[in-house]
């Protein structure tokens, strides 16, 4: 369908329109058109968009935290886990399987999974921790992870500078939510977290790395960054 030209009053009254408002829609078009022909081919030929439907897994962002969870054991069936940014609840329904509690936080809604109390509304908002306060009882929990990513505006920079913010975010709430010893994982884009921040990390956990998950596409620019042990 050819797109609507824009239309608007000119300061005579007349109504006018303009044609270079029309190309540009129609270039904005052709370029929508184009990568949601990309995006659906890649999950075609996505091998883990498939295991996921066979395995009855709500998105393929499982399989990056089921790699992670090989190898940094980073719950076990004890544990209380957290889920920031959970929607649409990839990473809550692998820890459902592992662990003993999972709560899960999102802005967007979320549907029921079993063993998963989901909170809908921003993690750093104050109804929100009282909400998960009375859920845990005043206590805290044993695992904090985050998949959160921003809206891409596809300038390298800006993007880094906004998954970094919610990264930091992120790591602020373990020192309000997480048990001495714990564990914090995060989703950062190519070029890791900023040295000012890691400094931070590091000074408050064991162990701290980058990772890239199989699971991650090899031309996405995402990698984790994987808290081991956290200390006051």
């Amino acid at each position: 369908m050819e797109a609507t030209p824009w239309k608007f009053e000119s300061s005579s009254g007349h109504q006018c329109c303009s044609k270079t408002v029309l190309c540009m829609t129609r270039v904005l078009n052709k370029k929508l058109k184009k990568s949601s022909k990309k995006w659906m081919q890649r999950q075609v030929n996505d091998p883990y968009v498939e295991q996921a439907k066979q395995e009855g897994y709500r998105s393929r962002a499982a399989y990056k935290l089921l790699e992670m969870q090989r190898k940094f054991k980073l719950a076990n069936k004890d544990s209380v886990v957290l889920d920031l940014g959970a929607a649409p609840g990839g990473w809550s329904q692998v820890m459902s399987e592992i662990a003993r509690d999972v709560i899960a936080i999102d802005l967007l809604d979320m549907a029921q999974l079993p063993n998963v109390e989901f909170i809908k509304g921003d993690f750093t908002d104050n109804n929100v921790i009282r909400e998960l306060n009375q859920l845990l009882q005043n206590q805290k929990v044993d695992v904090i992870l985050s998949d959160m990513a921003p809206n891409i505006c596809g300038i390298k920079q800006v993007d880094h500078l906004r998954i970094i913010e919610l990264v930091e975010m992120a790591y602020d709430f373990c020192h309000v939510a997480l048990k001495p010893g714990g564990n914090f994982v995060a989703k950062v884009f190519q070029g890791g977290t900023c040295s000012e921040l890691l400094d931070k990390i590091k000074k408050h956990f064991v162990s701290v790395k980058h990772f890239k998950p199989l699971a991650s596409r090899k031309e996405s620019s995402e990698i984790y960054l994987v808290a081991i042990g956290y200390r006051l």
